[in-house]
């Protein structure tokens, strides 16, 4: 119980009244594991990633747990259980694959089909969301939180199922992100998501190569150096 108040209390005082809560710090260092270990395919960056969810899932209902002083961002919070539904899937999918015998996930690129269904759910999904955040009450630009929201998932969703451009969804999410969480004073979080756009932009070049040199040694009709040119291409 002393641990439990300890990280429901703790802060990082900066003067002015200035703060970060500590909830919020290690939420994102676990969050920061958890996408390196995606980066490396590792089957323990889900569960790492859900202990991470659950702590950010307190800081961003804010006024549910005692910080009057910061705002809720429901699309933020929403998006942290959204993760740990989407991580039990990408979880079990991943352990199957590597206890199969091969590695938990053998990067792909998705379809143009794909692609275009990606795109219309993302901007569809923030069309819809916008209202019904704004409804609930959540911070304004209303729109950037459901954007996040949408992104979050469909990020998710595609590490789970290896396709290489999940990573630039999470580029299309950080940029939004960053100056929501500066106006609605998440300072961790915002200096966390500068720091993951440039970790996606180096996990989605990780994954290419991996699916390049994959396409490299099997051989067949496709070379290395077109593969990658054409998302239709599979392993046989």
């Amino acid at each position: 119980m002393d641990l439990l108040q300890w990280l429901f209390h703790a802060r990082l005082e900066f003067g002015n009244g200035q703060f970060l809560l500590w909830r919020e710090v290690l939420g994102n260092v676990f969050g920061l594991l958890s996408a390196l270990g995606g980066m490396r395919r590792k089957v323990w960056a889900w569960p790492v990633g859900i202990v991470g969810n659950l702590l950010l899932l307190t800081v961003f209902l804010g006024s549910l747990f005692g910080e009057a002083d910061h705002v809720n961002l429901l699309g933020q919070a929403g998006r942290q259980i959204m993760f740990i539904a989407t991580s039990i899937y990408g979880w079990v999918r991943w352990r199957q694959a590597r206890n199969e015998g091969g590695t938990a996930v053998e990067p792909e690129w998705a379809s143009w089909g794909t692609r275009a269904l990606l795109v219309v759910a993302m901007v569809g999904g923030t069309a819809l969301l916008t209202p019904i955040f704004r409804a609930l009450g959540s911070y304004e630009p209303v729109w950037a939180d459901a954007w996040i929201f949408m992104g979050s998932l469909l990020a998710t969703y595609g590490m789970a199922k290896g396709w290489v451009e999940f990573w630039l969804i999470w580029v299309a999410v950080d940029v939004v992100g960053v100056p929501l969480l500066i106006s609605a004073g998440y300072w961790a979080s915002a200096f966390m998501y500068i720091f993951y756009g440039c970790f996606t932009a180096i996990g989605f070049v990780v994954w290419w190569r991996v699916r390049s040199r994959r396409v490299a040694g099997e051989g067949g009709a496709v070379s290395v150096e077109t593969a990658h040119l054409d998302p239709t291409v599979r392993r046989d």
